[in-house]
């Protein structure tokens, strides 16, 4: 005779609850979570809190935390693997080999999913979008300055972060070293609601980030044989204000809104300058 037609659910599943916890398992997605991290106790316990009941498993690929980090993904039960730092890219590429789940959810440490998205995914599954789709997009909404901005070059800001793993992959953009982006080989769809982004503490350290974008952005122009031009320097910063704050309405988020422009436009203006000090110390 079968085991479970010969005894209670307990004696097969073990006393302690164990039925009610294969149960509970049961009504989560067929979803892995991926994240990659470093030293992020900040922000992985708001990340992971957000999450809820929503996944199969959450695997994290950690470079080398010397934080919390680490406990704070023991407490959600996530699946904690070290690997040394292998690029943007490929670091998220290894994360995704270590997921069991066919569709993946790919988070950043400093992002959190809003009640409204979470139900968005959940209502994916329940409308059978997971046999129609291979990838979904969803709108970030940064956190700055004290308020959420709503509109300009940071919204919506839509990123593919649900997708079917055997048919996407990370790719290189912007030389790869600090930007990347999703490739889904597949039909993708929408989700209602925003993915917080909680990505500058505050003005220093947008700053700091700036600086590591413009080297990459530098990099990125030399590979592909570009040159310094006098038109670009002058009218790419104009139009960036310009589309930022009027045409995107950026004005609408205030004084945050302005700094946001302002800033965009400065530092267009800086990249493009940086290519010509590069050209210039080059015909020395």
């Amino acid at each position: 005779m079968l085991p479970f037609l010969s005894g209670s659910f307990e004696s097969v599943l073990g006393t302690g609850g164990g039925f009610a916890k294969v149960a509970h398992r049961m009504t989560r997605l067929p979803l892995s979570i991926s994240i990659i991290s470093l030293n992020e106790e900040a922000n992985l316990r708001r990340c992971l809190a957000s999450l809820g009941d929503l996944a199969q498993e959450i695997v994290i690929v950690d470079s080398g935390s010397t934080d919390r980090t680490a406990e704070i993904a023991a407490e959600f039960g996530a699946k904690f693997v070290h690997q040394p730092w292998l690029g943007y890219t490929a670091q998220k590429n290894h994360c995704l080999t270590l997921c069991s789940q066919e569709w993946v959810l790919a988070l950043d440490c400093d992002e959190e999913l809003t009640p409204e998205l979470r139900n968005s995914i959940q209502d994916f599954f329940a409308r059978n979008d997971d046999q129609r789709f291979d990838g979904a997009w969803m709108s970030r909404l940064v956190w700055f300055m004290g308020r959420w901005i709503h509109h300009g070059d940071w919204y919506p800001d839509r990123k593919i972060r649900l997708f079917r793993r055997t048919k996407s992959q990370w790719a290189a953009d912007g030389g790869g070293q600090v930007h990347e982006r999703l490739e889904v080989a597949g039909p993708c769809t929408t989700l209602k609601g925003d993915l917080l982004h909680y990505s500058f503490k505050n003005i220093q350290h947008y700053l700091v980030k700036h600086v590591q974008y413009s080297s990459v952005f530098l990099q990125t122009q030399a590979s592909k044989g570009k040159r310094w031009s006098l038109l670009h320097t002058l009218f790419r910063p104009c139009w960036r204000f310009t589309r930022a704050y009027f045409l995107k309405l950026g004005f609408l988020d205030g004084f945050p809104g302005l700094w946001i422009a302002a800033a965009t436009a400065f530092f267009t203006f800086d990249r493009y300058s940086r290519m010509y000090e590069s050209a210039a110390e080059g015909r020395k």
